[in-house]
């Protein structure tokens, strides 16, 4: 009898991907698409799990539904599950409704892709303060996660985002922008209804270093610009530049480009326009936070943030001038980054917030790679880069995977429908990629039928269902 998956004869080789965002999409198209595969070498029958009922992960449930982008990356992850050769299932819950050995039963191989959804901890003093929320949180409330409360407190005029990356600059535009700009992408009813209360009216983003040591993308900072009655407001002080920045405006086209477009912004003149806007998005450099402040009219509740201003020291990086200043705010937004969540039965690296792995092998506490177990996306890089570099990284994964093939732990029982069976077994009410064409079309229906009926002109292509019950039922038939 064989000891390895691939040279079982007469049966492909079983393989879990526990993750149905882009990296574990990409890592199944990779993997159909090998040369080891095309030439006939290998044969391969992939389930894609993934905990929520719709697929898609942080596309779905962590990018702004603004994000101009997201259509045609929703559109490129379609393509690839459309085809019918890789196996979607939804609501699975690993550690809950699987565990590991169970994988492990019914599968050579199993590849981790459960990215990052979690904040990454501020630790200043005032940060459990009522007021001081998670970036990430945000994302998942105006997103439609089918796990958040429905509702969230937006009662703050002036708001404090803390951070330079891209989910800063998402949260604070989603924070300033009128929401009935909103209404074109999937945005749910009820954020809808939650940002049409809000009072805000000035918006600050506070990065710790300086201009051209920022983190987002120009397309992000350009979407800015497109927030109808909001100002943008740049401060000139916080323009410095030291000797690395200027080599990385001189050698870096990303950088050239944001630096210019917010030196084009600081020469404008927004506050003197005719008709002032009612909304204003500041954004604020070389400022390190230090506490958020307790109010004293009503302790317990943010009423302020303190920073302390910064230098650049000649190498990009930053240090503390000893001047302190004071912001009033009443809510502060933390969107430094990501931290992904430990594994049941996996080891896990807290500080860094991902699997321990060698190059997408996983490793066991010994520092020894785990054999059939393999991860990919932020659980194994961490939370850092974008589409192109989950691309590589299931490239880099696979590509492990194909090389052990010939030593992974053979599954007991590779039947395709053994796995089903067990999941009915359990009362796990799984969804579908099938079931996910009915969602699909009941969200474009739901924009539809409020076009036709309250639309007024504006015109919605579909409206997230949030209740994960809802999700479930219709995914069901």
């Amino acid at each position: 009898m064989s000891n390895s998956a691939a040279t079982t004869p007469n049966r492909p080789l079983r393989v879990a991907i526990v993750g149905a965002g882009p990296a574990g999409v990409y890592a199944a198209d990779i993997l159909t698409k090998s040369n080891e595969v095309k030439d006939g070498h290998v044969e391969v029958s992939i389930d894609l799990f993934e905990a929520y009922p719709a697929p898609y992960g942080l596309i779905r449930y962590g990018v702004a539904p603004d994000h101009p982008r997201i259509k045609g990356i929703v559109n490129a992850l379609h393509k690839v599950l459309d085809r019918g050769d890789i196996r979607f299932l939804g609501n699975v819950t690993y550690g809950k409704d699987l565990t590991l050995h169970d994988f492990r039963a019914f599968y050579d191989a199993v590849i981790f892709s459960t990215g990052a959804i979690k904040d990454a901890d501020l630790r200043i003093p005032g940060v459990e303060l009522e007021g001081s929320f998670g970036g990430a949180d945000f994302v998942s409330w105006y997103d439609g996660h089918p796990d958040v409360p429905r509702d969230w407190p937006l009662d703050a005029k002036e708001i404090a985002v803390i951070g330079n990356g891209n989910v800063a600059l998402d949260v604070a535009r989603m924070l300033a922008k009128h929401p009935e700009e909103l209404l074109v992408t999937e945005i749910p009813d009820n954020v809808y209804a939650g940002l049409k209360q809000s009072p805000v009216t000035d918006v600050h983003v506070f990065g710790r270093r300086g201009p051209a040591q920022v983190k987002f993308t120009p397309l992000e900072l350009r979407e800015l610009s497109h927030c109808k009655d909001v100002d943008i407001v740049l401060y000139p002080e916080d323009f410095e530049f030291d000797e690395a920045s200027d080599e990385a405006i001189r050698t870096n086209n990303q950088i050239k480009t944001m630096v210019n477009t917010m030196t084009n912004w600081l020469v404008e003149e927004h506050a003197e326009s005719e008709q002032p806007s009612s909304r204003r998005l500041h954004l604020h450099f070389l400022h390190s936070p230090v506490e958020i402040l307790d109010s004293p009219e009503t302790p317990g509740k943010v009423s302020g943030i303190k920073f302390e201003r910064m230098q650049l020291d000649g190498t990009g990086n930053v240090k503390g001038t000893g001047e302190f200043i004071e912001y009033p705010v009443q809510s502060v937004y933390r969107a430094i980054g990501y931290h992904g969540s430990p594994l049941e039965e996996l080891e896990y690296d807290a500080r860094r917030g991902v699997i321990p792995n060698d190059g997408g092998r996983v490793l066991d506490a010994d520092g020894k790679p785990v054999p059939g177990i393999y991860a990919t996306g932020w659980i194994k890089r961490g939370p850092v880069g974008l589409i192109g570099h989950t691309k590589g990284d299931a490239l880099e994964t696979i590509g492990f995977l194909l090389e052990d093939r010939l030593n992974l732990p053979p599954a007991e029982n590779p039947d395709p429908q053994a796995i089903i069976d067990l999941l009915e077994e359990r009362g796990v009410e799984y969804t579908t990629w099938e079931g996910w064409n009915r969602l699909d079309a009941h969200e474009a229906a739901l924009g539809a039928e409020w076009t036709a009926g309250e639309g007024n002109g504006v015109v919605r292509e579909r409206i997230k269902v949030v209740p994960r019950e809802e999700m479930i039922r219709i995914s069901r038939g």
